[in-house]
């Protein structure tokens, strides 16, 4: 047996059925079997799994118990001399498996090996190549300095970026989502640490294997799209400290003398990371308070400044006792006028704009009668304020709107690629409500009754985005190799285009969707 492919799912059952379709064309003329543990999917993957890759030997566990365990199921009873771990958010090329082979089979110091890995949207994922996560990488990491110098030896190690992306090198930490090794150096060095339940048990068996003496290599000749965080979104603060836990426990079990100093400042990085999350919550909760005040003290400043140039007959001194009243007066009554006409949901309104500045003057105008005449605004000093916040503050809510309609728009939409044959883009254009509809031929050659039914042709896939400022590619698997989308995608490289695949003409899978056409 040439090699033992093991997929753990969870939840991600249009995903599995992808990468499980790219799988088995992969193996094709190869001596593989394909495991599936399943950590108690409640999506039917299992029954999806049966009915159409009735070949694939199926651990079917009746609770999650983490993905380590998962795979060690699977490598105990695998036969292959290659062991690949495989996360079922990823599609491989068809020649993936073997190449992979041929070049381990030409190294036998090769403990294992990693690929070039894209997301959907053919963006290089740097976790393709990665060193070990020392304490001193780790803080580098964790605090910027690897992003600050991202080709210095010292301070980018993390992802090694500056390694070549496209050349092969030795490498330190392979990727969980494509773990290539050799069965016999498991064997030798042991599975999947299960004490790291999700996260770090990829860096801890990598780490194991270089100690041993075998060495882990990048190998850029493969490539592989990751959806990356399908199956574990890791924007979450949850995922943070998950993150950064099993660092922790690799640390302890690797850099004994250094642990306590490292999970020192992993914790500080954990609580920092949280309260720059929840504090950028707040700031956006209170942002329109935020620009209200800022251009009322604004304008109390520059009317403050100019009124002597103009003849008015008062000048506030904002820094005795009642000028500090009367910035609060101003500011208090008008924060308190839009507050209660509503003008701070969630939707910015400009008519509550407007009814909460008009009880905002009266509310002003009302409790600056009760100042003493030296201490308080004049009338023309109080219409220049009325003026003033009646004219900008809503000005200031139709710029929002408009900043607002140009995001969405940008997020939208405008320009879709069809690449299949006639009866697919027919299909595709009777479902979307784009009117704006690039196609594309699946191959490299157009005959003369192409010109109706086309605008280019495969290979000019990359330029016909860039032309047309698409925004979605559409790709029939059906009839175009793997290998060739993926390789499009990658001379594509923009992080504004996505790419979805429809499988068996039914399933429509991206890295933002899945579901059925």
């Amino acid at each position: 047996m040439q090699l033992s492919i093991i997929i753990v799912n969870y939840n991600v059952r249009n995903f599995l059925e992808q990468c499980l379709t790219s799988v088995f064309k992969a193996t094709e003329g190869l001596n593989a079997e394909v495991f599936v543990v399943d950590n108690n999917s409640s999506d039917n993957s299992l029954e999806m799994v049966s009915q159409k890759f009735p070949e694939v030997i199926i651990i079917a566990n009746k609770n999650n118990v983490g993905f380590s365990k998962a795979n060690n199921q699977a490598m105990a009873i695998a036969k292959g001399k290659y062991i690949l771990l495989l996360n079922p958010d990823t599609v491989v090329e068809e020649d993936t498996f073997s190449k992979c082979i041929n070049f381990s089979d030409k190294h036998p110091d090769l403990g294992g090996l990693g690929v070039k890995m894209v997301d959907g949207s053919g963006i290089f994922l740097p976790e393709s190549k990665r060193g070990l996560p020392t304490p001193s990488v780790s803080f580098y990491k964790i605090f910027g300095l690897s992003n600050i110098f991202p080709k210095s030896k010292t301070f980018a190690k993390y992802h090694l970026a500056y390694l070549d992306k496209d050349e092969i090198n030795e490498i330190e930490v392979l990727s969980g989502a494509f773990m290539w090794m050799r069965k016999s150096v498991l064997d030798e060095v042991g599975y999947l640490d299960e004490a790291f339940f999700m996260y770090g048990e990829d860096i801890d068996l990598s780490y194991r294997i270089t100690q041993s003496g075998y060495k882990n290599y990048y190998f850029p000749e493969a490539q592989i799209i990751h959806y990356k965080g399908e199956s574990t979104k890791k924007g979450s603060i949850n995922y943070v400290f998950v993150f950064y836990n099993a660092m922790i426990i690799f640390s302890k079990k690797h850099f004994a003398s250094k642990a306590k100093i490292f999970s020192f400042f992993i914790n500080i990085a954990i609580y920092l990371r949280a309260f720059l999350a929840i504090l950028m919550r707040f700031i956006n909760q209170i942002k329109l308070p935020l620009i209200d005040i800022v251009f009322i003290l604004t304008s109390l400043l520059v009317f403050n400044a100019v009124k002597p140039l103009l003849g008015f007959p008062n000048q506030i001194e904002f820094f005795d006792n009642y000028g500090i009243l009367n910035v609060l007066t101003v500011i208090i009554s008008f924060l308190a006028g839009l507050s209660i006409a509503g003008a701070y949901s969630k939707n910015v309104s400009i008519k509550k704009t407007v009814i909460g500045l008009i009880l905002g003057c009266i509310i002003f105008v009302g409790v600056n009668h009760l100042f003493p005449d030296t201490s308080s605004f004049s009338t023309k000093y109080i219409i220049s304020i009325l003026v003033g916040v009646l004219i900008f503050i809503p000005f200031s809510r139709i710029f929002l709107n408009y900043y607002n309609y140009l995001r969405i728009k940008k997020n939208k939409y405008n320009t879709s690629i069809l690449v299949g044959n006639e009866s697919f883009i027919k299909k595709m254009k009777e479902q979307l409500k784009n009117n704006n509809i690039i196609t594309v031929k699946p191959s490299n050659s157009l005959q003369n009754d192409d010109s109706n039914n086309y605008t280019g042709k495969l290979y000019q896939l990359p330029d016909l985005i860039e032309i047309y400022n698409a925004n979605e590619v559409f790709v029939n698997s059906n009839e175009i190799t793997y290998k060739n989308i993926i390789d499009l995608m990658d001379k594509t490289k923009s992080n504004y285009v996505d790419f979805k695949f429809i499988l068996n003409n039914e399933l429509l899978i991206s890295g933002q969707h899945t579901g059925k056409v």
